[in-house]
């Protein structure tokens, strides 16, 4: 119910809410340029300032005070009116008062829409949409990122899905505060809140006059600070009096004696509506003003990114045609995925039910909510694994969620976990998520299984033993839609290891040709960075290899760094590829080993073609962030890899320290050798802030880990710790 909601909100009012949010942040700029330009009121009494003003403004009939400081004088003198902006010290006036044509129009188009009274109530409605979209997103980031006490922590997805989250993570708090106040504001101007206090009543006056504000007692009791507008008596007429309003009441003073005569002290109703006021206009809290104006200017980016998010090839709700609601699915998939792989699985599932007469629904693991669906006759979770048996972006809080359900649900569910079967972990969130249902109590429909490596056959298999369980046909047409290969032509290839009988090569490719639509979604090679992943599908077979990309799209080219494997056919197709060769690849997103974007320095750890990735990060170091490399190879006459650019990266800053360790030299050391040599470094490092990047060989990654566990142990932490925390990441194979 929540996500539709947000979900159609956001898309009805979208052109709206960003109107006026707009006009609302330019409005916001308005207070506090004018807060800005004026001087604080000087300790004075509001008698001996409106005495000064008198002396200088003939005619003048009203003074007024804004909430920013700045004093306006109101004047009619030989049938002229005027009016002037008037120096708190001296009480002089120093410039006419001019309206901008422009700040009146955005006025009437944020209050009004331009419309008037119908406007007004449209742009009320705009306001409670805005309440609806901040409100429902927090419960859907709430859920999608593992509960409420998670809600700020570090995130994962595609670019528009984070970039959704991160910006709606800092505005959202100002655009509640906006929207409700917003509301409030609209009620109190068409009177639907109860009244405030009643003017106060005029008693007989004195009669007399001519004295002057600075001798009137009660004028002079008032700080010039508290003053919000004081009226003059009309010449001549002493049955007259001064009215005062300030931030406390509203009273009437004799001009004879001084005395006030009655007095209305502001309800707690008026109080909260001049703060609520303040709030949303930022009148009197030019601060607050312009964090408002900010979150304002946010909207257009958040709508982008739900419109992008709405029309992207992994959105669940765009997998069947044939619409269910949740409270009609006989069956819900569920996909735990982290760069879109399994979400393609899933869709070629779901159709295949929806074709046998099923009616399933697709979502996201992390919106795990049994007490949506009515009829629900089976789960089906499709679960990949991120990174060391960690959950990918779209799962995270499953298990939370699911070890706090007082009940299982009473629907069966089965497991099918994607992975690669050459990593250490393979498949281990899966099946974290299978023994822990069971251990719930969760009726199992059948045996979990796997599929490695986006095997066709793999996934055929478990949908055959699934058509069986239920009794109805499957056809799963199972093409790896991922797989949309483009051609890349290598353009260059540098070569290293023949002398240790490891041959290596440092491949670039040309950029491919990218449609207008595609670069504008962010799709596919449009959009990539160094230690995001590229399938290459070599001949004669239809699995793809996974190498980490060394550059990134601003570097106008794509690089690997490929080692040739005992009978391996990708990498051997590839080291015997020359310059003019092409081969087919796609794009796989890899953002849990990004580089998070703050200046502590980076300790990077590879070895061999791990070195791939690092090194894209360094040559990507524009900002000169402090990075320290630990690179170890065989050789360094023979495959140091990217030996020539060393030097060069670390005369521009990009590099801070480079140390290597040759394995089949005099020293025959390895990376974590020299980690433990410097291990007063790296803890100095770490107290610092530092974060660890790991890329290469499972032997080396256990071995660097080890190390790390000593050196860190005199500091209380360790590679555990570090990882909860983010700051130590790992790409091995």
């Amino acid at each position: 119910m929540i996500r539709p909601l947000h979900r159609w909100v956001g898309l009805a009012a979208a052109l709206f809410v960003c109107v006026t949010a707009l006009s609302g942040g330019v409005l916001a700029l308005y207070p506090a340029a004018e807060a800005i330009g004026t001087m604080a009121a000087p300790p004075t009494d509001v008698g001996s300032f409106a005495a000064l003003v008198q002396d200088t403004v003939p005619g003048l009939e009203q003074i007024r005070r804004a909430p920013s400081g700045q004093i306006t004088a109101f004047a009619y003198d030989g049938g002229v009116a005027s009016k002037w902006i008037v120096d708190p010290e001296t009480g002089v006036p120093t410039s006419p008062v001019t309206q901008s044509p422009t700040k009146i129009w955005i006025t009437d188009l944020h209050r009004a829409f331009l419309a008037g009274d119908a406007g007004r109530i449209a742009t009320a409605v705009v306001s409670l949409a805005m309440l609806v979209l901040s409100v429902s997103g927090f419960m859907l980031a709430a859920r999608r990122i593992g509960g409420w006490r998670r809600l700020f922590a570090p995130l994962k997805g595609s670019l528009p899905q984070r970039l959704h989250l991160e910006v709606a993570r800092f505005a959202g708090i100002g655009l509640l505060l906006s929207s409700l106040t917003g509301l409030w504001l609209f009620a109190a101007t068409f009177g639907l809140l109860p009244g405030g206090a009643a003017l106060p009543a005029l008693p007989p006056v004195s009669g007399s006059g001519s004295a002057s504000p600075a001798a009137l007692s009660a004028l002079k009791d008032i700080p010039l600070s508290h003053l919000r507008e004081l009226s003059f008596p009309r010449i001549d007429n002493l049955r007259d009096v001064y009215t005062i309003k300030t931030v406390d009441g509203m009273g009437y003073v004799d001009q004879g004696t001084g005395a006030m005569l009655s007095w209305s002290a502001r309800t707690p109703l008026q109080q909260l509506s001049d703060f609520i006021k303040m709030l949303h206009t930022g009148k009197g809290a030019a601060v607050l003003g312009l964090i408002l104006g900010l979150c304002a200017a946010c909207v257009p980016i958040l709508a982008m990114t739900g419109l992008l998010q709405q029309s992207g090839r992994f959105s669940p709700s765009s997998f069947n045609k044939r619409r269910t609601s949740p409270k009609d699915a006989d069956t819900v998939i569920l996909v735990g995925s982290e760069g879109g792989t399994t979400w393609t699985f899933a869709q070629t599932l779901s159709k295949a039910l929806a074709q046998a007469g099923g009616k399933p629904v697709v979502a996201a693991m992390s919106d795990f909510t049994p007490e949506r669906y009515d009829h629900v006759a089976r789960y089906l979770i499709l679960a990949a694994t991120s990174g060391d048996g960690d959950a990918p972006s779209s799962a995270d809080g499953f298990l939370d969620r699911l070890a706090s359900m007082q009940h299982p649900p009473t629907a069966p569910f089965a497991v099918l976990g994607f992975g690669d079967s050459t990593f250490p972990r393979y498949c281990a969130y899966a099946d974290s998520v299978a023994a822990e249902a069971r251990k719930a109590g969760w009726r199992e429909l059948m045996p979990a299984a796997h599929v490695d490596r986006q095997s066709r056959q793999d996934f055929t298999s478990w949908g055959e033993a699934l058509a069986e369980k239920l009794g109805v046909a499957l056809s799963l047409d199972s093409k790896n839609t991922e797989a949309r290969a483009v051609t890349l032509p290598l353009l260059s290839r540098r070569d290293y290891g023949e002398e240790v009988q490891a041959p290596t090569a440092i491949l670039r490719f040309a950029l491919p040709r990218i449609p207008l639509c595609s670069r504008l979604m962010g799709h596919g090679f449009a959009r990539f960075q160094a230690g995001d992943l590229i399938g290459i599908i070599p001949e004669g077979d239809t699995v793809p290899r996974y190498y980490s990309l060394a550059s990134g799209r601003r570097d106008g080219f794509i690089e690997i760094c490929v080692r040739k494997q005992a009978g391996g056919l990708c990498s051997g197709q590839l080291m015997e590829l020359r310059p003019g060769g092409t081969v087919k690849a796609f794009l796989r997103r890899n953002p849990g080993f990004y580089p998070v974007d703050d200046r502590s320095p980076l300790i990077l750890i590879g070895a061999g073609t791990g070195i791939g990735p690092l090194a894209g990060f360094v040559r990507a170091n524009t900002a000169r962030r402090p990075m320290h490399l630990y690179f170890g190879a065989r050789s360094q006459t023979s495959d140091l890899l990217y030996g020539e650019d060393f030097g060069r990266w670390q005369a521009e800053g990009r590099l801070s320290s480079l140390v290597t360790a040759f394995s089949r030299s005099a020293e025959h050391a390895y990376v974590q050798d020299l980690l433990r040599r410097d291990a007063d470094v790296i803890r100095q490092l770490i107290g610092t802030g530092a974060r660890i990047m790991i890329c290469g060989g499972r032997g080396m990654a256990a071995g660097v880990a080890a190390a790390m566990e000593d050196i860190l142990s005199p500091l209380s932490l360790s590679p555990i710790t570090l990882k909860a925390e983010g700051r130590y990441v790992e790409d091995v194979y």
